[in-house]
């Protein structure tokens, strides 16, 4: 089969191998849909070490065999599967804080999302980590479950649903995912970004107001349009370490700020650690999700009311994945989805 895998000569790319066998508890899913996402393109281009050397964590596809001793689910059913599945037990995830287990980040599907077929570890089918999707939910709208997840716990960790009014910066595929959840919620939603087409998109999906940050200050055209007070919530959704600054300097006093972008290893913050004080300013981290943040996800989108194919803007199949990755890395496209 094809597989996109990691060898440290040569790094990633799309290699023969052959096609996974199930153990007792696993199963293997031939993938139909695989997003891809702003953390795989780091990781290609080595700037992402957070978690091991696996391409592809946004995938949908049919059960194609089942190891022994697997049980409700049957083979030709379509699912999603999560990559990274916290132990439920730990004293972080009772707490709240499941993507910090030990024990999360070392789960992962295998050779990796970017494959004809995947295989699913005993761990993440024991623990969840297998959605079945309705008829109603296409392959498509699968592999946005995990990116969908992810703003949904940054939200939720960020106090999101009390937010009058928000300001997203970077309106890439998770920003947009973040200004429809906000604005499903009734927030005024402010968003910045350099791309006009992505900004178009944000209006679309329901923002009140969207600034080309290439002509004008964001930030100041925040404290405008809230009469200077500022905004309740800020999501940084780039890993540009200055959009930090620029959404702290959005926020009214109190604020809230939700870094939910990758900041490129050794990034530093420059910004007054008095003002920081002094307006009573919170930074909120949000890394992952949970399997709670999936299934509540996967509610959203098989309901209706979080209709995100707006943001997908090309499909490529499995072979011409270094097409894909190179339209992506030219700013060419929105959100890539890779067919199997």
């Amino acid at each position: 089969m094809l597989a996109v895998v990691y060898d440290p000569v040569n790094g990633f790319g799309l290699r023969k191998t052959e096609v996974p066998k199930p153990k007792k508890g696993e199963l293997v899913v031939r993938m139909k849909a695989c997003g891809l996402c702003g953390t795989d393109l780091e990781k290609i281009q080595g700037s992402y070490t957070a978690s091991m050397p696996v391409v592809g964590h946004e995938p949908a596809g049919i059960i194609e065999q089942l190891g022994e001793g697997v049980n409700g689910f049957s083979e030709g059913e379509r699912v999603f599967a999560h990559h990274h599945v916290p132990c439920g037990e730990c004293w972080l995830c009772v707490s709240g804080s499941e993507t910090m287990c030990s024990a999360y980040r070392r789960s992962n599907i295998f050779p990796g999302g970017f494959s004809e077929y995947f295989l699913v570890p005993q761990w993440n089918v024991s623990r969840g980590g297998v959605l079945k999707l309705p008829d109603s939910v296409t392959f498509e709208e699968g592999a946005l479950i995990e990116p969908t997840a992810c703003c949904i716990r940054g939200l939720r960790k960020a106090g999101g649903n009390s937010a009058r009014t928000a300001f997203v910066v970077g309106s890439g595929p998770v920003g947009l995912t973040h200004v429809k959840l906000l604005s499903m919620n009734g927030t005024k939603v402010f968003v910045s970004d350099v791309n006009k087409r992505r900004l178009s998109l944000a209006e679309e999906l329901g923002a009140e107001r969207t600034i080309d940050a290439s002509e004008s200050d964001a930030s100041k055209e925040v404290s405008e349009y809230t009469g200077g007070e500022g905004v309740d919530l800020a999501v940084v959704a780039t890993g540009n370490p200055s959009a930090v600054t620029q959404a702290l300097r959005s926020l009214r006093k109190g604020g809230r700020l939700c870094l939910f972008g990758v900041p490129v290893k050794g990034s530093k913050l420059e910004y007054g650690l008095a003002d920081l004080f002094n307006s009573e300013l919170s930074i909120i981290t949000s890394y992952g999700a949970s399997e709670t943040d999936t299934k509540e996800a996967l509610n959203l989108i098989s309901s209706g009311r979080l209709d995100l194919k707006k943001i997908i803007s090309h499909e490529f199949p499995l072979k011409e994945f270094e097409m894909a990755v190179k339209a992506s890395m030219d700013g060419q496209t929105v959100k890539v989805i890779m067919q199997g």
